[in-house]
């Protein structure tokens, strides 16, 4: 599931399960141990998913074993995604594929996203299935998503190809699929240039208002 390796001094933290990269607890525990590893061994952050799929969203076979099931698995999800969206270092998210529901989240949660051009989908699906976004999935929408589109991005549950993804503010750039994982490794070690200490703190000042009420949600 975890292929984690460092170029210079940036974590690149790559998920394959080679079907889905479904958001299940393998996913979950995986993108943590790559987080650990980065604050660690790195300066900046890279997450890869695979060819054609950067994440589908929440497991649903675990889901639909039970309410109690659907409890932890998306109790583990959010906490994972808050971490995400909190993580002191840059992070910098390379999309080669479709990113929906919970994998959509992560592209929200990371700083800089960058995805591949082609027929990919991007968006928030959920009141399409019947479900409510929860808090933190909501929150993290309100914050990166361009409030014009919001309506239409949440509430309507569009999915986007990625230029009109860029445009609602899943993604800040496009590029061709043979140069993505290069050129989001070129960005994070830009971005690692940047005093840490600084970049930690200014991240958490930006983003306060919506991980207060993440907090508060899974109390």
């Amino acid at each position: 599931m975890l292929n984690f390796r460092l170029e210079g001094n940036v974590a690149v933290i790559a998920l394959d399960d080679g079907k889905a990269n479904a958001v299940g607890h393998a996913y979950i525990e995986a993108m943590n141990e790559g987080l650990d590893r980065a604050e660690k061994e790195a300066a900046a952050v890279v997450i890869t998913g695979r060819p054609g799929v950067f994440s589908a969203g929440f497991d649903l076979k675990e889901i639909a074993k039970g309410p109690s099931e659907q409890k932890a698995l998306v109790g583990s999800g959010a906490q994972m995604l808050l971490r995400l969206f909190s993580h002191p270092q840059p992070v910098v998210a390379a999309s080669a594929g479709h990113a929906i529901a919970a994998g959509a989240l992560v592209l929200l949660a990371s700083d800089t996203r960058i995805g591949a051009a082609g027929d990919s989908k991007y968006g928030l699906n959920e009141t399409a299935i019947g479900m409510s976004l929860p808090p933190f999935g909501l929150q993290m929408a309100i914050c990166r998503l361009s409030k014009r589109h919001q309506t239409q991005a949440v509430l309507q549950a569009t999915l986007y190809g990625p230029e009109d993804a860029q445009t609602v503010g899943y993604l800040d750039e496009v590029v061709a699929s043979e140069v993505l994982e290069q050129t989001a490794i070129a960005q994070a070690t830009a971005l690692a240039e940047l005093p840490a200490k600084a970049y930690a703190g200014t991240k958490l000042d930006l983003r306060a208002a919506y991980i207060e009420i993440i907090k508060a949600s899974l109390k």
